[in-house]
């Protein structure tokens, strides 16, 4: 039985996006939880990764100037996801508890960058268009180092040339934002790269009408 204490984390994650609507925190989710999604990585082979796209956006050559990640979608019925999925609809809970956010749903997705790849400077919601709330992004690369890139970059949400923070995509890593307002980017990784990109949604019939607690 795993002792790992999630409702600290919790609790830090919500004085976190009340004070500023973004929390870092390091070792954020059980030991056990990572070792599976570790195990799922290693057993995906790379053509079950799909080029990711940008919104509605088919054109692939102009996709690619924005991004070259790939991705693979988290389903629950893999019982090394699930332990994730899981967590973070506890983290859900917690949060409309605490904040009352009127979270809804969470989506995830692995996130491989290989060798070169990055993603450029964007927002994952804007204000009164899109249900995405809250963004998370967990990190599965064990010691990595600075000189291996791949830095998430975060930017002022009142001045987007602005940067906020690097982070290292280290293992055990959680990033959690408020989605319409923080700008960030993938610096090119100089070596394969594995993340988490979630998202927490509200109901479409209620989006543009919360206000996230600040």
């Amino acid at each position: 039985m795993s002792n790992f204490d999630s409702q600290t984390v919790f609790a830090q994650i919500a004085d976190d996006l009340r004070a500023t609507g973004l929390s870092i925190i390091e070792n954020a989710i059980d030991p056990k939880l990572i070792q599976d999604l570790n195990t799922r990585i290693d057993m995906l082979a790379e053509e079950k990764f799909q080029t990711a796209g940008i919104g509605r956006q088919t054109d692939h050559e102009k996709n690619a100037k924005i991004r070259r990640d790939k991705i693979l979608w988290l389903d629950r019925s893999n019982d090394l996801e699930l332990g994730y999925i899981q967590a973070m609809d506890d983290l859900k809970d917690y949060l409309n508890r605490r904040l009352f956010m009127g979270l809804f749903s969470y989506e995830s997705h692995f996130a491989h960058y290989q060798q070169g790849a990055f993603y450029k400077k964007h927002l994952d919601a804007f204000k009164g268009r899109a249900n995405r709330v809250l963004t998370t992004v967990f990190y599965l690369n064990d010691d990595w180092q600075a000189h291996n890139g791949g830095e998430l970059v975060i930017y002022d949400p009142n001045d987007h040339d602005k940067e906020l923070c690097r982070v290292l995509p280290n293992q055990g890593t959680l990033v959690t934002f408020l989605s319409d307002e923080f700008p960030h980017e993938v610096l090119p990784a100089h070596k394969s790269r594995y993340s988490i990109a979630g998202w927490f949604r509200i109901n479409a019939s209620t989006a543009g009408h919360i206000d996230p607690p600040r």
